[in-house]
């Protein structure tokens, strides 16, 4: 028989705390837990015990010296002692992966969606659901990420790319056909939240995340919390306005991000300098090899890139900003472009900003599907009242 996964939803008070610094930070030795919770050294020992035994926490690596000579083993979550499932649905397909506790991805799958209307797409996923979920000794939780609005995290109310302008109960529906906890989340959000307790930004409480591809995507973490809004998935940032004398975009808007960075904006502009159809990855390329037509047209895109990593900086005063996404290949190829931008609109006098430019999969997506899922669960339990700290 299958054994049950010991529940963070019954931690709480200083045990949740416990759990949750070594999920985030761990492994931690228990005097750098004591210090960085506040408590007495004695204290994490008797609260981690009972973490110990039921098999959330494990002892890693070999024992070391504490300063009362006692011999301590720092302590770690036990990754797989909960796995999740995380997918992110497009408008042509579904895809999948299977995590551990951490969010490390274990196995992946895809499928076409079965059609764009709500029932199919709810049966696309069931069914990499299943497969997933058959080389997995138990899932806690499903996550769903979407380009949409999902104010709720439950209910759909806009997915442009699967034409759904009606509310859609989508976690209600995925729950009933998967029999999971399920939460549902705008997937740049999911991907942002990924990225703070897993990714690049882990040990930041401040930053950017960036996003360019078919739209062009922000999301924005402020004091350790994700910046969330009924208006995350109606896409403002594609709006902002980068070059007055740039292409327009389907909303009128010239010089727009939209209209700067998208991958169907940059095609669209190329092709018709080369009056034939051309991919994304050809425009780069021809850029990269100094094409009359491709390689202004790519400096100009990477140019208004820096402009919005700059504004993002200037006016969010963060210290790191994520580039990611489809398209984000463009800052390799014209970098040069970027980085003078970016100089050009920031102060000299402020403080040196880090900019992490990393590729991204649609496996990637999902994996931020399920980060929200175990960021979800975790938490839930840090909502019940529990033993004060000694």
């Amino acid at each position: 028989m299958t054994a049950i996964p010991p529940p963070w939803t019954r931690l709480t008070g200083t045990a949740h705390a416990i759990a949750l610094e070594v999920l985030l930070r761990g492994p931690l030795p228990r005097s750098e837990l004591a210090r960085r919770l506040g408590l007495s050294a004695a204290s994490v020992t008797r609260l981690a015990k009972p973490l110990l035994d039921s098999g959330l926490l494990i002892e890693e690596g070999p024992s070391q010296q504490s300063r009362t000579g006692r011999p301590t083993r720092p302590l770690d979550i036990a990754p797989s002692s909960h796995h999740f499932i995380g997918v992110k649905v497009t408008g042509e397909d579904a895809h999948a992966v299977l995590t551990t506790l951490r969010a490390e991805v274990i196995a992946s799958c895809r499928s076409d969606l079965r059609g764009k209307d709500p029932e199919a797409v709810v049966a696309t996923v069931a069914g990499l659901v299943a497969e997933l979920a058959s080389g997995a000794p138990h899932v806690t939780a499903l996550g769903l990420s979407l380009g949409g609005q999902v104010p709720d995290h439950r209910t759909v109310v806009a997915a442009p790319f699967l034409e759904w302008t009606e509310d859609i109960a989508l976690g209600a529906l995925l729950e009933e056909a998967t029999g999971l906890p399920t939460v549902v989340e705008n997937d740049l959000l999911a991907l942002t939240r990924a990225e703070h307790w897993f990714g690049a930004a882990r040990d930041h409480d401040r930053f950017a995340v960036l996003t360019t591809g078919v739209s062009v995507g922000y999301g924005l973490v402020v004091h350790g919390a994700v910046v969330d809004s009924p208006d995350a998935g109606v896409g403002l940032v594609g709006h902002f306005p980068l070059d007055p004398l740039g292409p327009m975009c389907p909303e009128g808007h010239r010089g727009c991000a939209s209209a700067m960075l998208s991958m169907p904006s940059v095609c669209a502009s190329v092709s018709v300098g080369l009056q034939r159809p051309v991919t994304y990855e050809e425009c780069l390329d021809l850029a990269a090899e100094g094409h009359p037509v491709a390689e202004p047209v790519i400096t100009a895109s990477a140019r208004a890139l820096g402009r919005l990593v700059a504004a993002v900086a200037n006016l969010t005063m963060t210290p790191l900003v994520i580039l990611t996404g489809e398209g984000i290949r463009l800052a390799e190829v014209a970098r040069p472009a970027l980085d003078e931008a970016l100089r050009r609109d920031r102060n000299p006098r402020a403080a040196p900003l880090s900019l992490e430019v990393q590729a991204v999969d649609f496996a990637q997506w999902a994996r931020g599907a399920a980060a929200t899922a175990v960021q979800d669960y975790v938490l839930s339990g840090a909502a019940e009242e529990g033993t004060a700290a000694d």
